[in-house]
């Protein structure tokens, strides 16, 4: 991995996760926005999914799981926002490879660019696009990364 400050971690492959396989964790503080995220992955076949509402602590709840494969971290957080606990997961031998997803209603090219740049796996701007959402989380799982905005 490269030491260098605010470099993007080299990329770390992953084995595909089927959806009705995966372990989601959604760190959003927004109860509608939560359940809707919830939905849409029961919807497409995620049956274990987790809640956090700040990236506070995200670190050690994620390590009392059995499993992670993929976290929607949303940005604007109380305590401590998605780049901060981002930071801490990457720090965490565990969970330092685990595909970690942007969500964000601050969707612009230049967060996505800051997204990259802190090492995010990938950037999902809100309001999410039901149609689509399936298919990046499909991806997200697949060890692929998605950057879209709008």
């Amino acid at each position: 991995m490269n030491d260098a400050p605010n470099a993007t971690p080299s990329v770390v492959t992953r084995a595909p996760v089927e959806p009705s396989e995966a372990h989601v964790l959604v760190v959003e503080d927004n109860v509608p926005n939560f359940v809707l995220i919830a939905r849409m992955l029961a919807f497409m076949g995620v049956q274990r999914c987790e809640w956090k509402t700040s990236g506070w602590q995200v670190v050690q709840f994620a390590d009392t799981l059995p499993r992670v494969d993929l976290i929607l971290m949303d940005i604007r957080l109380p305590y401590e926002d998605g780049y901060q606990a981002l930071q801490k997961l990457r720090a965490n031998p565990r969970l330092r490879s685990t595909a970690v997803c942007a969500v964000t209603a601050e969707a612009s090219e230049d967060q996505m660019r800051r997204a990259r740049k802190a090492g995010f796996n990938g950037f999902l701007g809100k309001p999410l696009d039901p149609d689509r959402f399936p298919n990046q989380i499909r991806k997200l799982l697949a060890g692929e990364e998605v950057w879209e905005w709008k």
